[in-house]
């Protein structure tokens, strides 16, 4: 091996790209998947590819020793960034093999494999990484609570989505598109956070910890509202009209509404968490 797949980092990133890769193709020749959770899929094997791609090509072109003025801690991004696609990659393969993959399509066992084999990759170099111990913030429990809390608003609206996709109007409440606005709006304040805390002409423009304690207040009493209007509405909407033919969802899923129940009850608790530490910090 040479150039930048000489080291046990670089190996490990090029078969993050093959394998990520390999799965994106195989599910775009099989002629891709039209739902929100195969739409979360096909983007996820994107990501994952693109990140070790970018990752290499600026570490061969020294391209991050130029970024040092705006991100001065490289080893932290690059971390930070390895264990978000862990994350991501696990969540859809284990999508894909629940909701797309049958035992007797060889292509969907390839798509899994693959997607397994990359998250195997993408574990390996997290916990390589992590053994280095970059002390960034991504790092550090407050920047991996505040990319999970963005992740698992990913996962939100991707199943919010799903389950408003094939319902009628009647079963789209105003409590329940509050909390898909909650999740919207909590998950770009998480992405801005993140960049004030990484970007260095961005960190001192605002009082971060007061910023980070009023937010996390914030959010903690949205996403309490959230969780309470969805399990409000959706689940009344779901068993109590279902006598009523009318009115009854029969393109609702109950797996979609438990999904962002559980969602929005573990960001709740990582929101709290999360001010807990802030209110520590102070």
């Amino acid at each position: 091996m040479c150039g930048p797949f000489k080291s046990i980092g670089g190996i490990l990133r090029l078969l993050e790209m093959i394998f990520s890769g390999v799965a994106l193709i195989l599910v775009l020749f099989r002629g891709g998947m039209g739902s929100p959770w195969g739409v979360w899929c096909d983007f996820v094997w994107l990501f994952c590819f693109l990140i070790p791609l970018l990752i290499t090509v600026a570490e061969a072109l020294k391209i991050n020793v130029l970024m040092k003025m705006f991100l001065p801690d490289w080893d932290d991004l690059t971390c930070g960034l390895t264990m978000i696609c862990t994350l991501m990659i696990a969540s859809a393969s284990i999508i894909y093999a629940t909701g797309y993959a049958c035992f007797h399509c060889v292509l969907s066992i390839l798509v899994v494999t693959f997607s397994l084999a990359a998250t195997a990759a993408f574990l390996v170099d997290a916990i390589l990484q992590k053994l280095k111990c970059p002390s960034g913030y991504l790092s550090r429990l407050r920047g991996v609570l505040r990319f999970t809390e963005a992740f698992v608003a990913c996962l939100l609206l991707t199943a919010a989505t799903s389950y408003f996709l094939y319902v009628d109007w009647y079963h789209r409440s105003a409590g329940m598109m509050w909390a898909l606005f909650v999740f919207t709006v909590c998950l770009l304040a998480n992405v801005v956070l993140i960049l004030f805390n990484l970007v260095k002409l961005l960190r001192d423009l605002l009082p971060k910890a007061w910023l980070e304690l009023v937010y996390n207040v914030v959010a903690s009493l949205l996403y309490l509202s959230a969780a309470i209007l969805w399990a409000v509405f959706g689940y009344w909407g779901y068993f109590e009209r279902r006598e009523d033919s009318r009115y009854f969802c029969s393109g609702c899923s109950l797996g979609d509404l438990h999904v962002v129940m559980a969602g929005a009850l573990l960001n709740l608790l990582l929101y709290i968490l999360d001010l807990v530490m802030s209110i520590k910090a102070r």
